[in-house]
C-alpha cells in the first residue's frame, strides 16, 4: 500500500490531538488505517500564539513536509473554511485565526464535529456510506450530516447542531435559544436536573443495579433520543446513525438495545427496515482523522 502524507489536528479544550504522517497507509478502498498513523497530543494552550506554536510542533513531530494539513476546532468555521470564524469561552482565541497564514501552507479548517463526523465515515463505523447522521452525545449533543458523500456546513456553519431541535416547544430555552431542545433532555449537563443523579454514568449504573427510579428516567431519556433519532432520519434519510461521545459507552444492553425497540416505535419505515444505529468507532481520535480527510478533498491530494 502506497504511503502518503496526511495530516490531521484536532483542537479541544483540554487537549490538542494530531493523526498522520507519511506512514499513514490506506486499507483497501482508500480507507485510513489508523493503526499505521501516528498519534499525538499536547494540552492546549489558551493563547493564540501558544496555539499556533503547539500545532506547529505537532506537525513537525509527524514529519509532514510540506502537504496540507486539516485542522478541527470548536465553533463555526467559515465558508471559505481558512478559519473559525464565530467561537465563545475557553477556545476564544481560535475565532478568526488563518490557520493557512499561520502555518504557512494550506490549511482548512472545520468544526470539531463535523470532522468526527467525516472521520467515521472515512475510517469508523460508518466507513463507505455515502450518507450518514452522527451524534455525539456527552455534555451537550453535537453531530454532522453527511449527504451523497459531502458534508453538510450551511451557510454560516450551524448545519449539524442536531442537539439543537425541539423536541418540547414548551420547554426552557437552551443555550442557543431552542426550547426543549434534544441536548436538554438527553445530554449530561442536565441530568441531575432531570433525574436527581450526578451524571449519565451514575444514572446508567443504577438502571443495572433495577433501581425503579433510575430505570425510569432512563426510559424517558431514551424514548426523547429515539424520537430525536427518529426525526433526523425523516430529515436526512441516512443510511446508518452514529452514536459518539461518552454517553454512546452504555453499551448494547443499556443504550442500543432498548434504543432500537424505542426506534420501532417511532421511526418512519417505508422499506420495511429500520436505519442502523451503531456506536462509534474512532473514539477521541474521530475529529483527527475527519480534519486529515477533509484537507485531502479540499485540496485534492
Amino acid at each position: 500500500m502506497a504511503e502518503v502524507a496526511r495530516l490531521g489536528i484536532d483542537i479541544g479544550g483540554t487537549m490538542i490531538k494530531a493523526v498522520g504522517g507519511r506512514g499513514a497507509r490506506d486499507r483497501p478502498g482508500g480507507i485510513l488505517d489508523l493503526e499505521a498513523a501516528r498519534r499525538l497530543e499536547v494540552p492546549t494552550p489558551t493563547t493564540r500564539g501558544g496555539l499556533i506554536d503547539a500545532v506547529s510542533g505537532l506537525i513537525e513531530s509527524l514529519g509532514g513536509g510540506e502537504g496540507p494539513v486539516g485542522v478541527a476546532s470548536p465553533g463555526l468555521a467559515g465558508r471559505d473554511n481558512r478559519s473559525i470564524h464565530w467561537m465563545r469561552g475557553r477556545l476564544s482565541a481560535v475565532e478568526g485565526l488563518d490557520w493557512s497564514a499561520a502555518l504557512g501552507r494550506e490549511a482548512a479548517v472545520l468544526n470539531d464535529a463535523h470532522a468526527a463526523t467525516l472521520g467515521e465515515a472515512w475510517a469508523g463505523a460508518a466507513a463507505g456510506r455515502s450518507d450518514v447522521v452522527m451524534l455525539t452525545l456527552g455534555t451537550g449533543v453535537g453531530g454532522g450530516v453527511i449527504c451523497g458523500g459531502r458534508l453538510l456546513q450551511g451557510a454560516t456553519g450551524r448545519a449539524g447542531h442536531l442537539g439543537h431541535i425541539t423536541l418540547d416547544l414548551d420547554g426552557e430555552r437552551d443555550i442557543v435559544n431552542t426550547p426543549g431542545s434534544l441536548e436538554d433532555w438527553v445530554g449530561n449537563h442536565t441530568v441531575a436536573a432531570r433525574t436527581g443523579f450526578g451524571s449519565t454514568s451514575e444514572l446508567v449504573a443504577a438502571v443495572g443495579r433495577g433501581e425503579p427510579a433510575a430505570e425510569a428516567h432512563w426510559d424517558r431519556t431514551l424514548h426523547a433520543l429515539a424520537c430525536g433519532v427518529g426525526s433526523l432520519i425523516n430529515a436526512f434519510d441516512p443510511e446508518v446513525v452514529v452514536l459518539g461521545g461518552g454517553i454512546a459507552q452504555a453499551g448494547e444492553a443499556a443504550l442500543f438495545g432498548p434504543l432500537a425497540e424505542k426506534l420501532a416505535e417511532v421511526e418512519w419505515r417505508p422499506t420495511g427496515s429500520g436505519v442502523p444505529v451503531v456506536p462509534a468507532e474512532l473514539g477521541p481520535w474521530a475529529g483527527a482523522v475527519g480534519a486529515a480527510r477533509f484537507a485531502e478533498t479540499e485540496f485534492g491530494v
